[in-house]
């Protein structure tokens, strides 16, 4: 069987400041389809911890990858057994 390819979407919240970047997180994992993956970019430390709390809540994954510059990716994500 083949891999399938999962659609992503990105979130763009760099500038804004809680609770907006988990707020805007909870609103598209919300209304994400089954296979989505969500990718949030921000430059906001406090919502390393906030938004992998929600997503928690929710029933997806949250992975954390510093890209520099104060600036991060967290892709969220169900797990595949859902």
């Amino acid at each position: 069987m083949g891999q399938v390819t999962r659609q992503r979407t990105t979130l763009d919240v760099r500038g804004e400041i809680c609770p907006y970047p988990m707020l805007r997180a909870k609103e598209a994992m919300e209304g994400a389809a089954l296979d989505e993956v969500l990718d949030l970019l921000t430059d906001h430390p406090p919502a390393l911890t906030t938004v992998p709390w929600q997503a928690q809540k929710l029933g997806f994954t949250a992975e954390v990858q510093e890209l520099g510059g104060a600036e991060w990716k967290i892709t969220l994500s169900r797990p595949d057994d859902t």
